[in-house]
């Protein structure tokens, strides 16, 4: 177990938005014994623990935390039949690589995102019309109250947009050690989301492409260019990378709310993009704020808008209370013009 006090890791540097004060203790652990041991440790001392992967979803305040930052490590990927098994700590893009290279299909339109294995069924991570949750077979967790390991089924996740268990009912409760996928081996690639499948009807002939893994790993590499082409790749060189990717969450209305949002827009003569979502309707939380009057590149003391993403806010110099200040700010107006309420994305680390 490595150890790190106070003073020693700037939390800043552990995250893509850059930012954060210093962690009073900060544990890296490589083992489901080290964590368990951490746990029980800040248990027998009174010390709060934060959980932290690969610091892609979570802004830490100026002040920093007091308490334990525990680094979840665990590393490994295990190939078993259509069932293909991966320890928290890996890298979700090196993860998503690997499943291609060994001719598995699934994962494809989740290329790019940044962050760890064990992350993304917390928020049931989804692009270009695909979600974590729909491909998960279980998932293993330590219970940080009794330190005992439990698996969870799929059904038992609580999975919805954007959302699961261990996001709501039972935040902070559990540390996910590992997570199984069903994939399909030498399948054809899911292509549901119109944008995909413009820019692949546009630059990618897939017909002229062998079946199987010659094909996803042509939609792999066309979500990728899409992504950098709106800074959603972590790179060192484009300032407009330093996120936390999505900062809001498109709304999901239910109809009397909607139907009150829709009064709003023809009032102003707006046509809003909506997409049906069981009985209620979800809502571009990117055209909410374009609409609102803010434009790609705003910036407010240092915290901005992407110039490539309206719903990435990016740190231009500035503090976490700046851009927090900048995420009410819209939240406000959206609310003001619109009648709805944006919901943040990222997980948000007080000074405990």
């Amino acid at each position: 177990m490595n150890i790190s006090k106070f003073g020693t890791k700037r939390l800043s540097e552990t995250t893509t938005i850059r930012l954060g004060g210093a962690a009073k203790y900060f544990i890296e652990c490589n083992s489901e014994e080290e964590i368990i041991q951490t746990l029980k440790y800040a248990s027998d001392n009174n010390i709060s623990v934060f959980v932290l992967g690969g610091g892609s979803n979570v802004i830490f305040s100026d002040e920093g935390f007091d308490g334990i930052v525990l680094k979840v490590n665990l590393k490994g990927i295990e190939f078993n039949d259509d069932i293909v098994t991966v320890k928290a700590g890996e890298d979700w893009d090196e993860f998503v690589r690997t499943t291609i290279e060994n001719d598995f299909a699934g994962l494809e339109c989740l290329s790019g995102i940044p962050g760890t294995a064990g992350a993304t069924p917390v928020q049931n991570v989804g692009a270009y019309g695909v979600e974590v949750g729909n491909l998960i077979t279980g998932i293993s967790a330590i219970d940080r109250g009794t330190f005992e390991k439990v698996v969870f089924s799929p059904e038992e996740c609580g999975f919805s947009y954007r959302n699961s268990r261990f996001k709501g009912a039972d935040k902070y409760k559990y540390i996910i050690t590992d997570v199984s996928f069903r994939l399909v081996k030498s399948g054809e690639p899911i292509i549901k989301y119109p944008e995909l499948a413009r820019y692949i009807g546009t630059h990618i002939d897939l017909k002229s492409l062998n079946n199987g893994k010659e094909r996803v790993l042509a939609v792999r590499e066309a979500v990728l260019k899409i992504r950098i082409g709106k800074s959603m790749i972590v790179d060192e060189n484009d300032p407009d990378s330093h996120s936390c990717g999505s900062f809001f969450t498109n709304p999901v209305l239910k109809p009397a709310d909607f139907d009150a949002f829709l009064s709003k827009c023809v009032q102003k003569n707006l046509k809003p993009p909506y997409f049906k979502d069981g009985q209620n309707y979800k809502v571009s939380a990117a055209w909410l704020i374009e609409n609102s009057g803010f434009v790609k590149g705003f910036s407010l003391n240092g915290a901005g808008i992407s110039n490539k993403h309206s719903l990435a806010l990016v740190n231009r110099g500035c503090s976490t209370k700046d851009i927090l200040q900048l995420a009410e700010h819209i939240k406000k107006t959206v609310s003001d013009n619109f009648g709805v309420t944006l919901e943040i994305e990222p997980i948000l680390a007080a000074y405990r």
